[in-house]
């Protein structure tokens, strides 16, 4: 399942903070109001998410996209500076995986964030249970996983506010943070998660790992993983990656061994 699109940019820029994150002052920024006719004077347009890796460093990303992100509160990167990594997983369906990725966390006490559809939150009771219980942050991927730029503002709202819902009843769990299906996100798709209170998380790594008939091993995974680290991360992984499942704990371990430190997502929005 092809969740992001990796978009090759040359000649681009990163705008990058010192220790801290920049919180983007919106006393100059027009006001959002959460009615459909203001919404639809935001540009609707469709953004791929993007980036251009480069080993041991974040990637090029247009700056005009990372500063409409952090506009609306959202984050790719930790802009510290210091060696510490986010790990999260994409879930739009049940592979198998997820368990034992589960076990590899606890063992290595790794914090990590999930990022589920309506299909996974209301099939997987069992796992979502888990990840709460051991400490890690379940993630708003909509309800049903449509691309969201392409879909009107009732829409986009009920995608994100529907899983909150379902997720508070079953769980007694509230969401903060979102994932955008297919990495696409718009100016107006960000405002308004702004405006229910969320944040809208991307990532600074990721590699084609989603399509399940095309796993390559544990070293493959090592491989296409580590030699990206860079400090402050937001780490991409798909859950149905038998791969990823089977490199993970030699991903973290080594990862630690070389001075980084996974942290939750909780930690990269505390440091206001």
């Amino acid at each position: 399942m092809k969740i992001f699109n990796v978009l090759l940019i040359a000649a681009l820029s990163v705008s990058l903070g010192g220790c801290g994150h920049r919180y983007i002052d919106k006393s100059g920024v027009k006001s959002v109001s959460s009615t459909a006719a203001d919404y639809d004077t935001l540009s609707g347009d469709g953004r791929g998410w993007g980036f251009v890796k480069k080993k041991g460093a974040p990637p090029d990303i247009l700056k005009a996209e990372t500063e409409l992100l952090e506009r609306y509160n959202g984050r790719y990167l930790d802009t510290c500076g210091e060696k510490l990594l986010y790990l999260t997983f994409d879930e739009g369906y049940e592979n198998g995986f997820t368990a034992p990725i589960l076990d590899v966390l606890k063992r290595t006490e790794t914090p990590a964030a999930f990022f589920v559809t309506g299909q996974y939150l209301e099939g997987q009771r069992e796992l979502i249970q888990r990840m709460i219980d051991e400490g890690h942050i379940i993630g708003n991927h909509t309800v049903n996983h449509l691309n969201l730029p392409k879909q009107p503002v009732k829409t986009v709202q009920s995608e994100l506010t529907g899983l909150n819902e379902k997720c508070r009843e079953l769980y007694g769990y509230d969401m903060i943070y979102m994932r955008p299906p297919e990495g696409e996100i718009s100016e107006r798709v960000l405002a308004i998660t702004n405006d229910l209170d969320m944040r809208t998380v991307m990532w600074s790594f990721a590699y084609k790992d989603w399509d399940v008939n095309v796993q390559r091993g544990a070293d493959y995974a090592y491989s296409s993983v580590m030699p990206y680290l860079h400090p402050g991360a937001v780490i991409l992984l798909h859950a149905v990656s038998s791969d990823n499942a089977s490199a993970l704990e030699r991903i973290i371990t080594d990862a630690i061994a070389q001075g980084y430190e996974f942290r939750s997502l909780d930690d990269l929005y505390d440091q206001e």
